[in-house]
């Protein structure tokens, strides 16, 4: 992604399917539809069917159909997500938890107060571990002092700062207490570094696509892949400051598709769930990182975690839930930027929004928002249409217009392919023109261009150009 797409977006096996693939397709111990070879038979073939799409421009028409509302609520959604994560005990700082009469509400209780049938259950004393506190002041807090200070690396010193504090065993924050769980994390932590080869799952895939459950499973992993990347790829291209308005689209947005179709079919050789762009990325984005070089550094950091797994692994929850949690404000600054004036963009916009926490699923939430959109402004068009105007809402001017998105089906570089352009591959210049970014708020800036590697803005003291290079 990195190298060819040139974004700061990371890939890896999505939560969402992962449990889908899981526990209903493959299901506890073998107990689902399908075994497990024949579940990644669905994934290997479900790639190249992205593949295809891709390279015939359906899935980069059916991104632009989404009207801009929707995409920005995506973006605000994902933030949401992403906060949410960070607050919950299981990836972040623990302080929600589960609740018996609002489904979720405060956590962060001592052992000696969770209830023993539901350990994310608290049945009181909340807010009492001491590992919240650190992951909050420590882990949040100073790492968005840092932030304010523009000092580089603020999110990965929080993070180490809270892991270093934890390590230590005779303490209260302590990721290593000692009980049995304790004991074997700490005996893994001890080795540093380890290897554990690909013993079962490397091209376990069995290619007998004649079980009918298969292509259920396959249509499944489809459409909801098509929503998550769709709005995860477009929702990070917007923080990152590289999607370009009047396209409706961002640069190397094929060869993004591409690479992510491509991974996907690779993980399954692997033994992996459906691979798919990361949320977390946003993490890498709001430290500064616009570019490849960022999906680039996360790939070797991936690479060499495989060796250095005791530590990796031995990072605790509440070291990374703050940078989360600041991740995700970051990225809920989407919201002004929706069309509120007109409630026919602003229902499902805001439908998007909720249900993508609510869910825990991204696809879902932009699926309801189109949905409620088709509702809510095909039938305000067809009374429109039918009456020839008489019957419209009052403000129906303030609506953003949603149709058929121009250009055409085909991509850009079939379209130059068919025209005779030997370096059909090369992007037209309107598709280089794109924002540029501004700081670490993951917008862009006004006024402010991109062409050609070198940026073009304007002084706003002189009103004159300036270049950067």
């Amino acid at each position: 992604m990195g190298l060819l797409a040139n974004l700061p977006v990371a890939l890896a096996p999505g939560m969402g399917l992962n449990a889908y693939f899981a526990f209903s397709v493959v299901g506890f111990n073998g107990t689902g539809t399908i075994p497990f070879n024949k579940a990644l038979a669905a994934v290997f073939l479900e790639g190249w069917i992205f593949l295809i799409l891709t390279l015939l421009g359906i899935r980069q028409w059916l991104a632009r159909t989404i009207p801009r509302s929707l995409t920005l609520a995506t973006g605000a959604g994902i933030g949401l997500f992403i906060a949410f994560i960070g607050l919950l005990p299981a990836g972040g700082i623990g302080v929600l938890g589960g609740d018996y009469s609002n489904m979720v509400g405060l956590g962060g209780c001592k052992d000696q107060y969770r209830d023993p049938d539901h350990p994310y259950y608290c049945l009181s004393h909340v807010l009492q571990r001491p590992t919240i506190w650190i992951g909050i002041f420590l882990g949040g807090f100073l790492t968005v002092l840092l932030m304010m200070y523009r000092i580089r690396g603020a999110i990965l010193f929080g993070i180490l700062l809270v892991s270093i504090i934890s390590w230590p065993r005779p303490t209260e924050i302590t990721y290593f207490p000692h009980t049995p769980l304790g004991d074997a994390n700490f005996d893994f932590f001890k080795k540093v570094v380890t290897f554990r080869p690909i013993q079962r799952t490397l091209n376990a895939i069995d290619y007998d696509y004649s079980d009918g459950k298969i292509w259920l499973a396959l249509i499944t992993f489809l459409y909801v892949d098509i929503m998550d990347t769709t709005g995860t790829l477009y929702s990070m291209a917007r923080f990152a400051g590289v999607m370009n308005e009047r396209t409706a689209d961002f640069e190397n947005s094929t060869i993004a598709y591409c690479v992510d179709a491509f991974t996907i079919s690779i993980g399954a050789l692997f033994g992996t769930s459906p691979v798919t762009a990361y949320i977390e990325s946003a993490t890498g984005i709001s430290e500064g990182g616009k570019t490849g070089i960022t999906a680039i550094a996360s790939g070797m950091c991936f690479f060499i975690s495989i060796f250095f797994a005791p530590i990796f692994a031995s990072i605790p929850a509440w070291a990374t839930g703050g940078a989360l949690v600041i991740s995700g404000s970051l990225m809920i600054r989407n919201v002004v930027d929706i069309n509120w004036r007109y409630l026919g963009d602003a229902v499902p916009a805001f439908l998007t929004l909720i249900i993508i926490p609510f869910s825990f699923n991204i696809a879902y939430g932009l699926i309801t928002g189109i949905f409620a959109m088709v509702i809510l402004k095909g039938i305000p068009w067809a009374l429109n249409k039918v009456t020839k105007g008489r019957i419209q809402p009052p403000n129906y001017d303030d609506r953003e217009d949603w149709g058929v998105p121009s250009g055409g089906l085909a991509p850009q570089w079939a379209k130059k392919l068919i025209k005779g352009d030997k370096k059909f591959w090369v992007a037209d210049q309107d598709e280089l023109a794109l924002p540029r970014h501004s700081g670490e708020t993951g917008r862009s800036g006004e006024g402010d261009v991109v062409a050609n590697s070198r940026s073009v803005s304007v002084d706003e003291k002189t009103e004159k150009p300036k270049e950067d290079v």
